[in-house]
C-alpha cells in the first residue's frame, strides 16, 4: 500500500527516489525497457537581471596598477529574465532568456523541453508556487499536451529545497556580479555562452539532506495542473 506524504517531505522524496537511479560511482542507470522514462527537472526563473554600461572605457593594468580601474559612474540598459531548469539526472542546464517571465514566456520553456525530450517520455518539474505556473494560459497549453508535463511544487517559504537556487547563486558569483555590457543583448548573448560552458561538463546536483530518512515506496505528490472547469 502506497502512502501519500505530507508535502513539506515530497520534494525529498523525489531526491530519494533520483538518488536510486545513480550507481556507487554516480553513473546513472539505464532505465528499465518497460519503464516510461521520467526527466525530473529543477525550474526556476531569475527576473530583474541588470544590463549596465560604463560612461567611460576601463583603464587596463600597467607597472603602477595592478587590477583595472572602472569608473564608479554606470548606465542602465534594462532588464531581462532567465527562465532556467536543470535536468537531475543528467545535469545539464536549460536557459531561455526573456524580457519578461509571464505565462508566455513561461509556456515557451515548456515547448522548448518538449521538443527537447521523446514524445514518449514524461517531464517532470520541482518548482515553486508563482502564479504563472497555475495561471489559466497555463493550463490550456498543458491540455494540449496531455500526460506529458507533471509538477511538483515547493512548500510556501520552501525555495531552499529547489536545487536550480543554488546553480543561481553560482552563475551571479562566477558571471553576474560586476558584469558590464555594451547592449542588453549582449548581456543575453553572455548568458547563453555561460551555459553552453556549464554544458560542457555538467555536474549533476545531488540532494543529501536527511534523504536517509525518506521512505522511497512512499507516493510523490504530483499535480498535472486540468484546466479548470467553470462554475
Amino acid at each position: 500500500m502506497r502512502i501519500k506524504c505530507k508535502p513539506i517531505l515530497t520534494i525529498s522524496l523525489v531526491y530519494k527516489q533520483l538518488s536510486l537511479q545513480f550507481d556507487k560511482k554516480g553513473q546513472l542507470l539505464p532505465f528499465c525497457e518497460d519503464d516510461q522514462v521520467v526527466h525530473v527537472l529543477s525550474y526556476d526563473e531569475k527576473p530583474g537581471i541588470q544590463a549596465i554600461a560604463t560612461t567611460s572605457e576601463d583603464i587596463q593594468p600597467d607597472n603602477n596598477h595592478k587590477t583595472i580601474s572602472r569608473d564608479y559612474e554606470y548606465r542602465r540598459l534594462g532588464t531581462i529574465s532567465l527562465l532556467a531548469g536543470i535536468d537531475l539526472q543528467t545535469g545539464e542546464a536549460i536557459p531561455l532568456v526573456k524580457e519578461s517571465h509571464n505565462s508566455k514566456d513561461y509556456i515557451e520553456f515548456f515547448k522548448k523541453l518538449d521538443n527537447k525530450y521523446l514524445k514518449s517520455d514524461k517531464i517532470r518539474l520541482v518548482l515553486d508556487n508563482l502564479k504563472v505556473h497555475s495561471s489559466e494560459e497555463t493550463r490550456k497549453y498543458l491540455a494540449t499536451v496531455p500526460g506529458r508535463f507533471e509538477f511538483v511544487f515547493t512548500p510556501k517559504h520552501g525555495s531552499w529545497l529547489n536545487l536550480v537556487e543554488g546553480f543561481f547563486s553560482k552563475l551571479t558569483r562566477q558571471m553576474l556580479k560586476g558584469i558590464r555590457v555594451k547592449t542588453k543583448d549582449e548581456l543575453v548573448q553572455r548568458i547563453y555562452k555561460y551555459f553552453d560552458e556549464v554544458n560542457e561538463e555538467p555536474v549533476i546536483y545531488h540532494w543529501k539532506y536527511k534523504l536517509e530518512e525518506i521512505d522511497p515506496n512512499e507516493e510523490v505528490v504530483v499535480d498535472t495542473l486540468p484546466v479548470k472547469k467553470s462554475s
